[in-house]
């Protein structure tokens, strides 16, 4: 069905290829995992199927990429909307209407579909997401999560026998993510559909995957079984690195299998417990909250996103705010920066200042926001121009904000236009420039799109450093593994309403949805990383067979 013939590209401006010398066949039916670090070209590999790459991107591109027996060389990318459905990783970006419903159509109104069969697949499509609430809605006014569903189904209506996914569900909550796939996986066994997704967040993905396509860091491409490559892998989930560490011949690729081969695991870890997390000084130390909420609502029209939430964040402590899509997280986390609406309720930072109610700079030193899209607040065009930007805005000294981005992501050049720097570098700049005023409280919303694991396993380390300099911490996420590493706290937000709150194994290990791996596989013991185990089999004085 999709067959890469010797391809090598070049972006324009790039001395070395973004792929080189790519041999690739994907057959008719066969569900392909893409992996590799953060920036190795698997949004290239992706973009060359449907010929977005080169025809759209610029570059040179040598050898053939053809689809179902057509060479992208031959036809522009639109001749090929009928036979390949590719979602991006932003789905507001590739979104050219204002409804919901109006959006799932428009595809099928470009390819002639008839009306009456354009109605039968968009409410087939609302169901198959689950978002039939939301056929009215206006596009801008849903949650991230709920955008990428939509742009999902703006492609499926098409019935397209190839469909390309970056990142699919790098926005999703646990639950939504499973949908999501399982319909994916429908899509593959009963329709035949090839497809090939991208995606970070591996431990979602690699149970369905037939075939593991593998970037290796130097534009060339390895493929075969999953679990074959997945031995020697450089990017792995924790099931995997948890099955290396206990030395598991076959490695498990889901819990079910894991679960099903730890039981000489558990025996060895009964009676053990993993080592708490030092508190950090500021958190010991005391002396009241950072910042205190009290019944804060937040409205959009008529829809409450956020209902009388009280939150109290202390000096020191990392807080991970979960929940599913449209939960009221990123209009929450909006109204303690101060910028957001807020229909009632207060905010106090340092003894009573609500940063809704003073100017931008000084709000800037009471609470610091990276949002969704880190590249939003990026709008010059050059790394140095931000910085120096940031340093002039929050009164800091020059060469301020340039420090804080070489502590965070070393090397990221001076001269360089932001929006070309890779997803964690963007993330770095912007947190550099929100850490340059010096905030008592850091709020993150899904920091960790976009990075691989070691990416993520680094960005934990900031995480912690941010809450030890004394700062208090809040991370919106849907992201388990990350918030099992780095959280301190968990708070749980429904309908706008906490329904948990507590310290992050309490809150975590007692839910199916937002269990991470590990914690799935060694139930009911309390154990939420590969690290924890790690630390303590190397500590053990049972029998090595014992594993």
């Amino acid at each position: 069905m999709i067959r890469f013939d010797q391809v090598t590209f070049h972006y324009a401006d790039s001395a070395e290829p973004a792929l080189r010398d790519v041999g690739l066949t994907v057959e008719e039916g066969e569900l392909c995992l893409v992996t590799g670090r953060t920036g190795v070209g698997k949004s290239t590999l992706l973009g060359a199927v449907n010929g977005l790459v080169p025809h759209f991107t610029g570059g040179h591109l040598r050898g053939t990429v053809s689809v179902d027996g057509v060479r992208t060389a031959d036809r522009p990318p639109q001749e090929f909307a009928h036979l390949v459905g590719k979602v991006g990783q932003d789905p507001l970006s590739g979104f050219v209407t204002d409804t919901v419903e109006e959006e799932l159509a428009y595809r099928m109104e470009q390819l002639a579909v008839p009306p009456e069969v354009m109605r039968k697949r968009v409410e087939e499509t609302l169901d198959l997401l689950g978002i039939a609430g939301l056929r009215h809605r206006a596009l801008r006014t849903l949650s991230g999560g709920q955008q990428q569903r939509v742009a999902i189904g703006s492609v499926l209506t098409a019935h397209p026998r190839v469909l390309v996914l970056d990142e699919p569900t790098s926005a999703l909550d646990p639950t939504a993510a499973e949908e999501v796939l399982a319909a994916v996986t429908r899509l593959v066994h009963d329709l035949g559909t090839t497809v090939l997704v991208a995606e970070h967040r591996m431990e979602r993905v690699l149970q369905y995957a037939d075939r593991l396509v593998h970037l290796t860091g130097d534009g060339r491409v390895v493929d075969g079984d999953p679990a074959e490559l997945m031995r020697h892998a450089d990017v792995a989930p924790p099931v995997i690195r948890l099955g290396r560490l206990a030395g598991w011949d076959p490695l498990p690729l889901s819990v079910r299998d894991a679960r099903r081969t730890a039981r000489g695991l558990r025996a060895t870890l009964e009676g053990r417990a993993p080592e708490p997390r030092t508190p950090s000084q500021a958190t010991v130390a005391g002396g009241g909250p950072a910042l205190a909420a009290r019944r804060v609502t937040v409205t959009h029209g008529s829809t409450v996103a956020v209902h009388e939430v009280d939150l109290e964040l202390a000096p020191g402590q990392v807080t991970a705010l979960m929940g599913r899509n449209g939960s009221g997280k990123s209009s929450l986390l909006w109204a303690l920066q101060g910028s957001g609406p807020r229909r009632s309720g207060s905010v106090a930072v340092r003894g009573g200042r609500d940063p809704g109610r003073v100017s931008a700079r000084e709000a800037r030193r009471l609470v610091g926001m990276v949002p969704q899209t880190a590249s939003d607040l990026l709008y010059l065009e050059r790394v140095d121009a931000e910085c120096a930007q940031a340093d002039a805005e929050s009164g800091a000294e020059p060469g301020t904000c340039r420090r804080l981005l070489d502590a965070l992501a070393p090397g990221v050049p001076g001269a360089r236009h932001p929006r070309d720097l890779s997803e964690g570098q963007q993330l770095a700049l912007v947190l550099a420039v929100q850490l340059t005023a010096a905030p008592d409280v850091v709020l993150l919303d899904e920091p960790t799109r976009g990075l691989d694991y070691h990416a993520k396993e680094a960005f934990a380390g900031v995480v912690r450093e941010l809450a030890d300099d004394g700062r208090a911490v809040v991370v919106a996420t849907h992201d388990v593994e990350f918030t099992a590493r780095a959280a301190d706290r968990v708070v749980v937000l429904a309908e706008g309403e906490t329904v948990a709150d507590g310290p992050t194994a309490d809150v975590v290990v007692s839910s199916p949805a937002f269990a991470p791996q590990v914690a799935k596989v060694l139930s009911p013991q309390p154990w939420l990383t590969v690290e924890q185990v790690g630390r303590a089999l190397a500590d053990r004085t049972a029998p090595a067979e014992h594993v």
